[in-house]
């Protein structure tokens, strides 16, 4: 009877240090788990206080600017702008309300197109006109020159010509910013917004490179080559000789450029500008995702015409019937590569593109895979083929676009790329819990997993699905690693959350944007030239 006693409890204890060993290694995981989530956490707290010191510092420079602003400019000021002031290009209607461009001499003169003589400005005039011609040449689509944005250069050379940067008090920069709003808030095309997209980044690109923001002194950081500014060549006439641009002009050159003490204005610009750029960013991803939210609805069901066939073994039949019912993956594939063009052609930095497709491609996967969690019908065999199929497409797409554009917009597609895996493999009933978990759906949470599971049926061969003691397996982690005051609530949230964050900042555009050379380019066609005399400050 005691030996009988000694072995039963020695089973008891084996079978309560078995429970305490699956225990301790379920505490591990989660351990683990929680480590990661703690060591991301802190590096977001991290990155938060970097920025919240660089903001910090920032608006202390604003404060103190405020607090410096005279009420009256004093005169050593006025002749100070005056002085800079040189060369000043006016601007008269002709009779057919175009308007004329006429250009101020160093001396005061101030010529048109005929040469004719008239009074010069005062400076308040002559600044002004100075502000309607640059707001003129913005209002239209300038273009780019070699793949740099004429509009962004045209700015930043005015705005460090006439010393906006410096200015305690200026009109400039506001006019520049409502003038860009107002093209944004018009969303024409998208052509319209790619092409401010691109010009507000390379702007803010310039200005990250030239205001200091903070009262330490810094080392001159941008150079620019000494260089004369040609006009463009397409606007010369066949064996026309390149003329010089008059030092009479509504802007100088960049030939030795450092960095300044910024004022109030030129930060609150910068603020204003980067506000600009994550607005028509976050435009361009919403009509993105708008134009293929009704696509996604229709590429989760496969219809009745989907057949599967490998490549190169279908019949003539069997192709035609599978492209038709492809048609829309194919017009996703055709609104990306439009997206993408459109981007392109208008010069967008890659690295933004990168950031784009990234989002669109998680916007995708949340779509898709919702959408499979919460339609029955949607989770069978041959369903997990039709989507399977399509993503095949966007593999595809994804290697054409070269990692330079495409990113890891591959593996954002990561949850419904594993869900299709689990419906179409073959002997689901011989698979584990650790196999599944370990060797196919390594990025699905046990609730997900369960949910398919649960809701899986193999509608073309009619085999067994998961067996059911994996599925109370299933079960009963989710239970046992549940941390929800609700257990049901745990258990129920196996959706994903769209990503509506600005994934840039202005550091990595600085970091991030390849160095922007405006030494060598071309000046807009209504900038006028004056014959003989060099392009200078």
């Amino acid at each position: 009877g005691l030996l009988g006693a000694e072995m039963q409890a020695t089973i008891d204890a084996k079978k309560a240090l078995a429970k305490a060993e699956l225990r301790n290694e379920k505490l591990a995981r989660l351990l683990g788990v929680q480590e990661i989530k703690n060591k991301t956490l802190q590096d977001s707290v991290k990155r938060m206080e970097e920025k919240a010191s660089d903001l910090e510092a920032e608006n202390r420079m604003l404060r103190q600017a405020v607090a410096s602003i005279p009420s009256v400019k004093s005169p050593s000021s006025e002749n100070h702008r005056a002085h800079d002031l040189q060369a000043t290009p006016l601007n008269e209607k002709t009779t057919n309300g175009a308007i004329k461009p006429m250009i101020v001499d160093r001396n005061g003169d101030i010529h048109d197109d005929d040469n004719a003589e008239l009074p010069a400005s005062n400076d308040a005039e002559a600044e002004k006109q100075q502000q309607e011609l640059l707001i003129k040449c913005i209002s239209e689509d300038l273009g780019f020159s070699t793949g740099r944005p004429i509009a962004a250069y045209l700015i930043y050379r005015c705005l460090v010509h006439w010393r906006s940067f410096e200015e305690d008090r200026t009109t400039v920069f506001d006019r520049i910013i409502q003038k860009i709003s107002a093209a944004i808030e018009a969303r024409d095309s998208n052509e319209k917004l790619a092409y401010w997209l691109s010009n507000s980044c390379t702007l803010l690109l310039l200005l990250q490179r030239t205001l200091k923001t903070s009262g330490s002194a810094a080392s001159a950081r941008q150079r620019r080559r000494t260089s004369s500014l040609n006009s463009p060549k397409e606007n010369q006439a066949p064996g026309h000789p390149e003329r010089s641009v008059s030092d009479g002009r509504l802007v100088g050159a960049l030939t030795d450029i450092s960095q300044v003490e910024a004022k109030y204005p030129a930060l609150a610009f910068k603020q204003q500008l980067t506000a600009l750029l994550e607005k028509v960013y976050g435009v361009i991803r919403h009509d993105l995702k708008k134009e293929l939210s009704s696509l996604l609805g229709l590429c989760i069901q496969a219809p009745r015409t989907f057949v599967v066939s490998p490549r190169g073994t279908g019949s003539q039949g069997t192709d035609m019937a599978q492209q038709a019912s492809m048609a829309h993956w194919q017009s996703i594939i055709k609104i990306l590569t439009n997206s993408l063009n459109v981007l392109k052609s208008n010069y967008v930095p890659p690295f933004l593109i990168c950031k784009l497709f990234t989002q669109v491609f998680s916007f995708i996967n949340v779509q898709l895979f919702n959408s499979l969690l919460l339609r029955r019908e949607c989770c069978s065999f041959s369903n997990g083929e039709y989507v399977k199929a399509g993503l095949d497409e966007l593999e595809h797409w994804c290697h054409w676009l070269t990692e330079e554009y495409a990113g890891s917009s591959w593996d954002e597609l990561k949850h419904i790329r594993q869900a299709v895996t689990l419906l179409i493999l073959e002997e689901k009933h011989s698979k584990s819990l650790k196999e599944i978990t370990d060797d196919f759906c390594p990025a699905l949470s046990m609730q997900q997993l369960y949910r398919i599971s649960t809701m899986y049926c193999d509608d073309k061969f009619g085999t067994l699905g998961i067996p059911s003691d994996v599925v109370a397996s299933m079960r009963a982690k989710m239970i046992g690693g549940s941390s929800s005051p609700s257990v049901q609530d745990d258990i129920n949230s196996f959706l994903l959350d769209d990503d509506f964050s600005i994934p840039f900042s202005v550091d990595d555009i600085a970091r991030l944007m390849v160095h922007v050379d405006i030494a060598d380019m071309d000046l807009p066609p209504l900038i006028q030239e004056k014959n003989g005399s060099p392009f200078e400050a």
